[in-house]
């Protein structure tokens, strides 16, 4: 059987959505408000760059506003890098994020895979910097990673930034998870001291707004956003998308909120996996990654559940799945319905 993911949810009788991995606080309230009165501009073009947008960015890092290029959600913004810099050689740890490898491809990259190994908990060691010594020319990583959830150390991740540095390589972190965090250890703060280095971010899980599309890119070499600014489409952003933003980033109570909640569920969803007997990788973010003996992903879809099946990530093998932290009630369908199968 073909695996489905949250976006073919209505060719399917799914009732609750583990697949895609959304704030399960929902929409903040200001935020909805924000696009309803959207509507009453929508008659006019959108701002082709996105400078109230970008002011309020720079506001919330305290960064240049200069330092930021919006986009139509990271996987544009992942396209247009690629093609602005066109890297013979990139560098990908797996297993993570299927939209790296595919992107690298379609500007006929070469793509080396180095494998996470389970027994360091899926985490880059060594081998990760070895490969660096090969001509690569562009570097992906993630920070938490998509799907084992795990945040580098911070040293770690600057001895990283350190080698490209050196050997003028670009790294492309994908933060779009760091917000759902505890321990938020974001390397933006160092953008000026790595000029190769390109931050992005989405508003679409933490927010919990995919059909908006929107995300945003980081970096201090103000030619090179340029030049990934010439890749992009000519009023990639919606009058919707950029109020949405706006509103977005003065919800500093609604972050504090969420990366509580995520915290407490994810913490009784470990637990509850665990005592099901599954294989569970501890994971920082909003999302969980274990491993079963027994096949679960046709027989929780028979009860109107979706997962993720993880069988297709590189570096994983078949059994593994990776589910969101949802509600409460969500959750405790999900422990109950996954004993139902193993029992």
């Amino acid at each position: 059987m073909q695996t489905i993911h949250g976006g073919d949810i209505y060719r399917n009788r799914i009732q609750i959505d583990f697949s895609v991995n959304i704030n399960p606080l929902g929409i903040p309230e200001e935020v909805k408000d924000a696009l309803h009165q959207a509507v009453d501009v929508c008659m006019q073009y959108p701002d082709m760059e996105a400078e109230q947008l970008k002011e309020a960015l720079s506001r919330k890092f305290c960064l240049p506003k200069t330092y930021f290029l919006p986009g139509n959600g990271a996987s544009e913004l992942f396209l247009g890098i690629l093609h602005a810099l066109k890297p013979k050689k990139v560098i990908l740890p797996v297993p993570s994020f299927y939209g790296y490898a595919y992107t690298a491809k379609a500007v006929g990259s070469e793509v080396v895979c180095v494998p996470l190994k389970k027994e360091e908990d899926f985490l880059p060691g060594e081998e990760l910097v070895l490969a660096l010594q090969e001509d690569a020319e562009l570097l992906f990583l993630a920070n938490p990673n998509n799907p084992t959830g795990k945040l580098m150390k911070p040293a770690y991740l600057e001895n990283v930034l350190e080698v490209c540095k050196e050997k003028k390589i670009y790294v492309v972190l994908d933060e779009c998870f760091i917000e759902f965090c505890e321990k938020e250890n974001s390397i933006v703060q160092r953008l000026s001291t790595y000029r190769n280095l390109l931050i992005v971010r989405a508003f679409t899980k933490i927010y919990a707004i995919p059909g908006v599309r929107l995300g945003y890119l980081m970096c201090s070499d103000k030619e090179l956003l340029q030049k990934i600014r010439g890749q992009l489409p000519e009023w990639n952003l919606s009058v919707f998308a950029e109020a949405a933003g706006i509103a977005c980033l003065q919800q500093q109570e609604y972050l504090k909120k969420t990366v509580e909640y995520v915290a407490a569920e994810r913490k009784f969803l470990t637990e509850k996996l665990q005592n099901l007997g599954l294989q569970v990788i501890l994971s920082d973010a909003n999302f969980i990654l274990f491993y079963s003996e027994k096949p679960l992903y046709e027989k929780l879809l028979q009860k109107g559940i979706l997962i993720r099946d993880c069988k297709n990530f590189q570096g994983l093998s078949e059994g593994y799945y990776r589910v969101a932290v949802k509600s409460r009630r969500e959750n405790e369908i999900l422990e109950k319905a996954i004993g139902e199968c193993i029992g």
